[in-house]
């Protein structure tokens, strides 16, 4: 067995809400393996399924662009939010978003696209901003969506600036209809994406990795009802049921109407639209998903500095 250290604890802790003899047991219960001790804890019904495995503390923005059928939203991090305040760096992250928008969107392509205000590369700009700004940063995140016919709705949630703040969505809609009208309910979709952070589409698009951890989760929680196996069988049919109709977009009751799903409340659009609406694509970034930043002691910071 791994030694459970007081940091693992610590970790787990975090990562759950539970107590700290909880997660001592559950760590010792899963030989110190942190994702499986997450998956006992709420196994036993001590955390809950919504509850992050990491801290997200990055700074920066997330911006988007559209051109025509498509759009792309990317994420700049910054090492402070007093640097995502600063004009400059605003002025970077939105030029980089219109930039994103000639490439595949990619990560690797944005960097080695052209950005026009400095005649060099998007990373070699940053490079620069890095120097002039004085502080680091980088180019972490790029999605691109598009269509052939329709609309790549955008939204940014609680924007500091047009087109930048620190969520972003895209919602791609196929549809031959009124592009006006599509726009709009597209813009619908893309806030409650923003509000709920959909896995998937459609029940059948979740990651089978991820509904397999549920099914387990629910196995061991069905078991501790002391139920035969039928029943028990019966018992996670119905949770996993649940569990697709709430993570998976088009199931969803919709935030902005909840007596209509998503997909009830799209087909309700297509009379505006005045033709069927196919949903290809969403992306959502949340700025720092992910990312966990070391804790700092500010006071001691400050102390570290008077001292020299």
């Amino acid at each position: 067995m791994s030694e459970i250290t007081a940091a693992m604890v610590k970790e787990l802790r975090e990562k759950t809400g539970a107590g700290m003899m909880d997660c001592k047991k559950a760590l010792a219960e899963t030989s110190g393996d942190m994702e499986a001790a997450i998956d006992w804890l709420r196994a036993k019904g001590i955390a809950k399924a919504d509850k992050k495995s990491g801290r997200t503390a990055a700074e920066g923005l997330i911006g988007v662009a559209s051109q025509g059928t498509k759009a792309v939203v990317v994420e700049v991090n910054s090492e402070t939010d007093f640097v995502a305040r600063n004009d400059a760096f605003q002025d970077l992250v939105r030029g980089i978003a219109k930039v994103a928008v000639s490439t595949d969107g990619t990560v690797e392509a944005v960097a080695a696209a052209t950005y026009p205000a400095s005649g060099k590369s998007v990373s070699d700009t940053i490079k620069d901003a890095i120097a002039t700004i004085g502080e680091n940063m980088n180019l972490r995140r790029s999605v691109a969506l598009s269509v052939e016919d329709g609309v790549v709705a955008t939204y940014i949630h609680n924007a500091v600036s047009d087109g930048l703040g620190k969520l972003g969505v895209l919602v791609a809609l196929k549809s031959t209809g009124d592009k006006e009208a599509l726009n709009a309910i597209g813009r619908q979709v893309a806030m409650h994406i923003a509000a709920t952070a959909p896995l998937a589409i459609r029940p059948e698009e979740v990651d089978a990795a991820v509904a397999e951890r549920e099914r387990n989760v629910f196995i061991e929680q069905s078991r501790a009802s002391g139920k035969p196996d039928n029943i028990i069988e019966k018992m996670v049919e119905g949770r996993m049921r649940k569990f697709f109709e709430e993570v998976a977009l088009l199931s969803q009751a919709f935030v902005i109407n909840p007596d209509l799903t998503v997909a009830a409340a799209i087909k309700d659009a297509e009379k505006a639209v005045g033709a069927p609406i196919e949903v290809a694509g969403m992306a959502r970034l949340l700025l720092g998903e992910g990312v966990e930043k070391e804790e700092t002691d500010f006071a001691a910071e400050v102390a570290a500095a008077v001292k020299g």
